[in-house]
């Protein structure tokens, strides 16, 4: 049991600081593509400490959802560091841990932003959580899709025995059904991780969505909201990585945890690479045509889900 203690801390502090690493050599590498210096790789960490010294300023106007949503999404996302396997060792909730209950936890996350950014009373903030909203109705759907394909082909809704079944049966990697589930979540991981070249994102407000939702927070509650995305990426990201696309070359064991942080790292570099490159490939789309670029996740979704249950092609 201690032993597990140890293992889960190992891992759930591994994700709390390595995530804003994670997220400040994407942005630096991106830079690098766009043959500029760029900002410091520990640049999100001078950000959070900033944010957190600073004092939160409110709106007389913000209700009791806008006040409290950063703080229980960012709870939400340390209780997810518990279930996602980072590492194949069991955690101390991984027997509670299954792919619907993360997707849920994951979608409830997502569903308190867009309420507490329509609970302070502000036009813009408004605007940007209605757009969310739009593309949450295809995203989150693709995300318990995608889920419930791995756990049907793997026989188990446990991510870490599904890890575990992944890495003992290559055949199950190489399916049919496996390879459109994970097409499938990676288009989603594009676009929920703010990957996918909107036009003019950043620079105008009828392109932002994210940073939109966001708009009237500062100070503490941004430390965060922006702390809780950096962890969700990371999340999201070693989903992907350790379910979908290389489930290999993670140790057990307590040593074996400690050992994973450098692995997830490497594993990580490689999909930053991957991520850029995807990026500045693909021509900037225009914000309506983001249903398009879902749609066709969610058509993989649940194409991957069918051909298994018509048998033949898994």
């Amino acid at each position: 049991m201690l032993q597990v203690i140890l293992e889960s801390a190992v891992q759930v502090l591994g994700i709390l600081f390595i995530s804003p690493l994670i997220a400040g050599i994407y942005e630096n590498i991106k830079a690098k593509t766009e043959f500029r210096k760029g900002p410091s790789i520990f640049q999100p960490y001078y950000d959070l400490a900033k944010y957190f010294r600073k004092e939160s300023i409110i709106s007389r106007n913000s209700g009791f959802i806008h006040r409290n949503t950063p703080m229980i999404v960012l709870s939400l996302m340390v209780l997810l560091a518990f279930l996602i396997p980072v590492q194949p060792g069991y955690t101390v909730f991984a027997p509670l841990a299954d792919f619907l209950g993360g997707a849920m936890l994951f979608t409830l996350a997502s569903v308190l932003t867009i309420l507490g950014a329509l609970d302070n009373n502000s036009n813009f903030t408004a605007m940007s959580a209605g757009r969310s909203a739009i593309f949450s109705a295809l995203a989150e759907p693709t995300l318990i899709v995608v889920f419930f394909a791995v756990a049907i082909e793997t026989g188990t809704n446990n991510p870490y025995i599904t890890n575990a079944d992944l890495t003992a049966n290559s055949y199950l990697f190489l399916s049919l059904t496996h390879i459109l589930a994970s097409i499938a979540f990676l288009l989603f991981f594009i676009f929920e991780t703010g990957k996918l070249p909107v036009e003019s994102n950043g620079l105008s407000e009828l392109s932002m969505i994210e940073e939109g939702r966001i708009y009237e927070y500062g100070g503490r509650n941004l430390f965060f909201i922006k702390y809780s995305s950096m962890i969700k990426q990371y999340l999201l990201g070693s989903l992907l990585l350790n379910v979908f696309i290389f489930p290999w070359g993670l140790q057990a064991g307590l040593l074996g945890s400690i050992v994973d942080i450098p692995i997830m790292l490497l594993k990580w570099l490689v999909l930053i690479v991957l991520l850029v490159l995807l990026e500045q490939s693909i021509a900037r789309i225009r914000i309506f045509k983001i249903a398009d670029f879902l749609s066709l996740s969610f058509i993989l979704s649940v194409l991957s889900v069918t051909l298994f249950v018509a048998g033949g092609f898994s």
